[in-house]
């Protein structure tokens, strides 16, 4: 497995990745698939330096991604960002999720980050139970702030310190 700083010609696969789970309104709260132009702002604003965006490849063939964002844009916050990891669909449940995240917790020192912070609906078990296992705790829970095809979704914020 190896991860690499994406390039704006990843994009593509990385929305194709990204649009592969709207459907399933267990990941995230787009409840429309985005368009690579429309994500392009997204893509800019991530950086090798402090907020990488990698793409995660394993014999040659992109299986997923992962990116820290900003948690918030205020200056304070800069040790903290939401880490997210989008699997392709033929590489969900092989244990890629797992690796990721062990590199992303293992490498976050090296952008300043001293807090991980995932944003989880509260009916997505399998990543609930990915990153419960890696040590993150509950940091919060926000009730019934989502609306997927009129069900009314809540969202798990866990976190882990990382120095």
């Amino acid at each position: 497995m190896r991860f690499r700083n994406a390039e704006l010609s990843d994009l593509g696969k990385i929305v194709e990745i990204y649009n592969s789970i709207v459907d399933s309104r267990m990941v995230t709260a787009d409840t429309e698939k985005v368009s690579v132009e429309s994500r392009e702002k997204w893509f800019e604003e991530h950086n090798s330096e402090t907020r990488p965006l990698w793409v995660v490849e394993d014999n040659d063939q992109m299986v997923g991604w992962v990116s820290f964002s900003s948690f918030h844009e205020r200056p304070a916050y800069n040790g903290t960002v939401e880490v997210s990891i989008y699997l392709d669909a033929s590489s969900r449940g092989k244990g890629y999720g797992k690796n990721i995240l062990q590199y992303c917790i293992d490498n976050a020192a090296k952008f300043g980050v001293k807090n991980l912070v995932a944003l989880i609906f509260l009916h997505n078990e399998p990543s609930l139970k990915l990153f419960r296992h890696f040590g993150f705790e509950d940091w919060g829970t926000l009730p019934n702030v989502a609306v997927l095809d009129g069900v009314e979704r809540s969202l798990k914020i866990l976190g882990r310190r990382v120095d």
